[in-house]
């Protein structure tokens, strides 16, 4: 299994899915860490002629016409992953990795090794009221 985390530093987890440059992807084996890696990560550092429109209170962010291209981009990176640890996203990037089976994980843990251990031992919750 492969769990990746967003991060900016490759130790913290970031707290917008979009903006961190990086993700630590972490290999599990028998319930135990093999490996760790950072791979670089699309988002809108990497999108600059990209604004994002104007949202209505109570929209859902991620959604545009553009937002498909760009969430499929970020998700090939991290296609040999199943489960996803960020600290907050759109909804559309929530359900973008869905649809790509990568399960993601909003968090407000903030080191990687500390959520991967309790998602490890299925005591991470998924905090969705962090979406927006």
């Amino acid at each position: 299994m492969k769990i990746a985390a967003i991060s900016e530093d490759g130790i913290t987890i970031s707290q917008h899915f979009g903006r961190a440059p990086v993700y630590v992807v972490i290999t599990v084996e028998d319930g135990r860490i093999v490996g760790k890696e950072t791979r670089d990560k699309t988002g809108h550092h990497t999108f600059a002629a990209h604004h994002p429109p104007n949202l209505a209170p109570g929209e859902r962010h991620g959604y545009d016409a553009g937002s498909p291209v760009r969430h499929e981009s970020m998700a090939e990176t991290i296609s040999d992953c199943q489960v996803l640890i960020t600290g907050g996203m759109g909804w559309g990037a929530y359900e973008s990795m869905q649809s790509y089976d990568i399960k993601p994980i909003v968090t407000d843990i903030k080191s990687i090794d500390e959520a991967v251990q309790l998602y490890l031992d299925g005591r991470l919750p998924n905090l969705m009221e962090r979406l927006h």
